[in-house]
């Protein structure tokens, strides 16, 4: 038998390649994102988080959830709600931006905790195993690009309560390989792989003036007259077009 991770990272490796190329990953990875895209990336963030773990949380009890159900080492949301205090202040819940893609995403991930737990076994996986990886080479990317010290403002790369990633990204994997699933249900955990991906990629092509839902019509006291030029240029121009929700997933995992 094969293990399921293997298998994941089989049927997902045409999607990787993708999503790894998107002119967002590769404008990242060359330290220039700017601090507007990366505000967008914390709002889009903290939307699928806030809803991947309110359904983590749920179906905690759940046979194919509990065995990688690791809400103290792994959980982001208060790590990304101080990001946001930090970049949009602390009337932040009224200011942030959540993409249409990355709302399609967080309906998704409602549906199948409500309907079919197990495939919340992909997402998790493919989240935060990304993050406990790229996540981390990101984190010091943007740290450099942003000009930030300590911990301010990306809190959501730091994983405290990790001592080693790689120890515990083993831990991970050896969980989720003993999970026992029929045949029809280790197919359908493979398919919602994919589509983590799919979503993301969406999300990334999304354009950023259309479709979306803003909760609060107030700009952040932050926002200088530079990053408001380089929004109004990012409007224009086709290659910038997108949403920023990251899924950091590569060969490591």
């Amino acid at each position: 038998i094969i293990p399921k991770i293997k298998q994941i990272k089989e049927i997902t490796k045409d999607a990787h390649v993708r999503a790894e190329n998107t002119q967002l990953m590769l404008n990242y990875q060359k330290g220039q994102i700017t601090q507007a895209q990366y505000k967008l990336l914390l709002c889009s963030l903290y939307e699928i988080y806030r809803v991947l773990e309110q359904e983590m949380d749920r179906n905690s009890r759940h046979p194919a959830v509990e065995p990688i159900y690791f809400p103290q080492e792994l959980a982001r949301v208060e790590a990304l709600e101080r990001d946001l205090e930090f970049f949009f202040g602390l009337q932040w819940r009224k200011r942030v931006t959540v993409p249409a893609a990355t709302l399609r995403y967080a309906e998704r991930l409602r549906e199948i905790g409500r309907s079919s737990p197990n495939l919340l076994v992909a997402h998790a996986y493919t989240r935060y195993l990304g993050d406990l990886s790229g996540g981390q080479v990101l984190g010091k990317i943007t740290q450099k690009t942003m000009g930030l010290s300590g911990n301010e403002g990306v809190a959501f790369f730091s994983f405290p309560e990790v001592s080693s990633a790689h120890r515990f990204k083993q831990m991970y994997r050896s969980r989720m390989n003993s999970i026992e699933l029929s045949e029809e249900e280790r197919k359908k955990v493979l398919d919602e792989a994919v589509k983590a991906f799919e979503f993301n990629i969406e999300e990334r092509r999304s354009p950023r003036t259309g479709g979306k839902m803003r909760m609060g019509g107030n700009q952040s006291h932050a926002e200088s007259n530079r990053e408001r030029q380089e929004r109004n240029v990012n409007k224009s121009s086709p290659e910038k077009h997108f949403s920023f929700f990251i899924i950091v997933h590569n060969h490591s995992l």
